[in-house]
């Protein structure tokens, strides 16, 4: 693959703020509220444990891109790695999932933040899709605005609001410790934590509701030409981050499991953290949870943004998509025009979402459709740094776990993910969430031809 000498800002980004990138990249507090109920729903009690494990086997793809960032620093992330290591058009289709769950994601991203707006300022709309959707696109093009100013913009935008996210959340599990432990509805305990009270089945079910609560943490090394110390920082950045999105997330579980019967939290679904913060707090202080809602979907559509726009940069870099989207802003260094496309696409969802009967299915096919493209470009980048490192693995005992042995089981667990998908969701989700990694085969043929042209 030929490439030219298009660099992005470098330098721009220090540890602190790749590590805040990451936390944001997982939208805590709109994971929570998403997505809680229905872990809770499906394994009950084995809630707390299925986080714990999902986040142990997150970790192992986290390392991998570590590793892999170490050996090559480079905006493309997976797409880069998995193409060096396999082949480039293996590498083109983990670069692409990526692309397509971003895609995806302007919907089940953006509606929350409208949605959570609209209950702070006119509640009398919430139920709108057209208003919904309306409030959606207005976010998407503010997000879409600071994104294009330049990565540094982006950054101190992204400071703000993961501080006031995790101080409200900080504020909201505290709060319900100091109300709930001393006489909980279910008492925490250790024994919790025993990976004997899982069968296959529900061990399964369980880890593949929590992997959503992790996604987005990758952000960091999509940002790494753009970060000090290019070769460590990024990599460093997103496992600082899983510690503290696990330490939360497990909190969270605890504190709803104090405070609430199975029934109370079916009833509450996606408004379980409002509701967990209004049995706290009085009104209107209680609100402080849809404001957290509200930052950490911005935050997350921010990271999203900036992720897509790094591997569609590294493609258009690399001549595996048009040299168009590789342009930078001459004075913010920038991709805007990368940045133009995921916009321009993420509004017209949003228009065809607006004439939804419902926004919940709308985020429901959505997510699930999502859960393929992690697996698939998750998995690939583990396998790629278990075949990378192969031959140094045997150094020492902690290069054989960190660099083959847990990268590995992680890649397995995503292909599991990625094959169980196939058969327990819907015939809408599935098509979108695999046809949209197969359709990468036009953009892929489109552009042999291109290249043969220049």
């Amino acid at each position: 693959m030929k490439k030219n000498h298009v660099q992005l800002e470098e330098n721009a980004l220090s540890l602190g703020e790749s590590i805040v990138m990451g936390v944001a990249g997982t939208a805590p507090a709109y994971s929570l509220a998403a997505t809680t109920s229905v872990l809770i729903a499906t394994v009950g009690l084995l809630s707390l444990a299925s986080l714990f494990y999902c986040g142990l086997i997150m970790f192992g793809v986290t390392l991998a891109f570590l590793h892999l960032n170490r050996a090559h620093t480079c905006a493309g992330a997976s797409y880069s790695w998995v193409g060096q290591v396999f082949h480039p058009i293996l590498g083109f289709f983990s670069g692409w999932s990526l692309l397509v769950a971003t895609v995806v994601f302007m919907v089940s991203g953006t509606i929350p933040a409208a949605t959570a707006t609209l209950a702070l300022v006119s509640p009398e709309h919430i139920n709108s899709p057209f208003i919904v959707a309306l409030v959606a696109a207005g976010w998407l093009l503010f997000v879409s605005a600071i994104v294009i100013k330049g990565i540094k913009l982006s950054s101190y935008f992204q400071v703000l609001l993961t501080v006031l996210e995790i101080g409200l959340l900080v504020l909201i599990i505290g709060g319900a410790f100091w109300a709930f432990s001393s006489s909980p509805i279910k008492p925490f305990d250790w024994s919790q934590f025993s990976i004997t009270h899982f069968t296959v089945q529900s061990f399964a079910t369980g880890t593949l509701t929590a992997l959503f609560f992790f996604w987005g943490w990758d952000v960091t090394v999509n940002l790494s030409e753009e970060t000090r110390n290019a070769a460590d920082n990024p990599g460093r950045g997103a496992v600082a981050s899983m510690f503290i999105v696990l330490f939360l997330f497990l909190s969270f579980i605890i504190v709803v499991q104090f405070a609430f019967t199975d029934d109370e939290i079916k009833n509450a679904g996606t408004n379980l953290l409002f509701v967990l913060s209004d049995k706290i707090f009085p009104r209107p202080w209680s609100y402080v949870a849809v404001i957290a809602v509200v930052v950490s979907t911005v935050g997350t559509l921010e990271t999203s943004i900036l992720q897509f726009t790094r591997t569609m940069f590294a493609k258009g870099r690399d001549g595996i998509l048009h040299p168009r989207y590789a342009q930078l802003h001459k004075t913010w260094k920038t991709p805007w025009r990368a940045t133009m496309v995921i916009t321009s696409i993420g509004l017209i969802l949003l228009a065809i979402a607006a004439f939804f009967p419902t926004i919940n299915k709308v985020i429901e096919i959505s997510v699930q459709a999502i859960g393929f493209q992690i697996a698939f470009y998750y998995g690939l980048a583990c396998f790629a740094c278990a075949w990378r490192f192969r031959l140094v693995a045997s150094n020492s005992v902690g290069d054989f776990i960190l660099l083959l042995v847990w990268p590995i089981l992680s890649g397995c667990f995503m292909a599991f993910i990625f094959i169980s998908c196939a058969f327990i969701l819907d015939t809408t989700a599935i098509a979108l969430g695999i046809g949209g990694i197969a359709i990468g085969a036009i953009p892929l043929l489109l552009n042999k031809k291109l290249r043969r042209s220049i």
